[in-house]
């Protein structure tokens, strides 16, 4: 198996340097033809490797892809953790910071409340959170373009994990409608029933929707309406961290003169 994903590098190393036919693709490999072709097909899909026109195959755009995203999640973390740390001591709950990640949403920082509710939360850097069922997911969905969220959405199947999730893609809509309105999503015990989630969103420098910091406790330490209470707080998190990003937010209109 070793032999075989080192042959699979090497063979992308190639392409990377010039347009690699199938016959050289088949003498790197070791193998006949027919099985190359089919390592080539997977490396395709995965956008690891182009074919081009000529039929030879060259370096693909998914590989850098991963690069700027695990760049951009180093970046992230770096100009996030000041104030996430901040805002867990401002507000004694724990802190998440949930990033886009290809197709999935994934929790890259967390900052645990010294309080019992951090022994009860499932959640851990690394780890994806459910896109529909998390008020990160919710409050990422609302502001990507349409394009973009019938994509993430194509890869989900709606699953009712308690009384008040979304399951089901109307109501989700009707719901991200409300999130993108207000600019902030909440989690009603949506996939954990003893949860409770604040988010606001993080954007870059194009104004782009990339992540996501949040305020969670199990609800016997604070319910959601108490959470509510340090909303002003996550807000001005989320905007600190994305000036970080270098966003600059547009000036509001001038009132008009009366």
């Amino acid at each position: 198996m070793a032999q075989s994903v080192q042959r699979a590098i090497n063979l992308i190393r190639l392409a990377a340097e010039h347009p690699l036919t199938l016959a050289e693709a088949s003498d790197v490999l070791g193998v006949h033809k027919s099985t190359a072709l089919r390592i080539l097909q997977t490396l395709e899909a995965a956008r690891f490797v182009r074919k081009t026109g000529a039929g030879t195959y060259v370096f693909g755009s998914g590989l850098i892809e991963l690069s700027e995203l695990a760049l951009g999640s180093m970046d992230l973390r770096q100009f996030a953790s000041v104030h996430l740390r901040r805002l867990q001591r401002q507000t004694g709950h724990t802190v998440h910071l949930a990033q886009l990640t290809g197709d999935e949403i994934i929790y890259v920082d967390k900052v645990d409340s010294p309080a019992f509710d951090a022994v009860k939360l499932p959640s851990r850097i690394g780890r994806a959170v459910s896109i529909y069922a998390s008020a990160v997911g919710k409050v990422i969905l609302a502001h990507l373009s349409r394009e973009e969220r019938d994509r993430l959405l194509s890869h989900v199947t709606f699953e009712r994990f308690t009384d008040t999730t979304f399951a089901d893609r109307d109501s989700l809509e009707t719901e991200l409608a409300g999130v993108a309105e207000r600019g902030w999503a909440v989690d009603d015990g949506e996939h954990d029933a003893y949860v409770a989630c604040l988010a606001a969103p993080i954007r870059d420098s194009r104004g782009q929707v990339i992540a996501a910091v949040s305020i969670t406790a199990i609800e016997v330490i604070a319910s959601l309406d108490k959470l509510k209470e340090r909303l002003p707080l996550l807000l001005e998190t989320s905007a600190l961290i994305s000036q970080e990003l270098g966003y600059t937010p547009e000036p509001s209109p001038a009132p008009a003169a009366t």
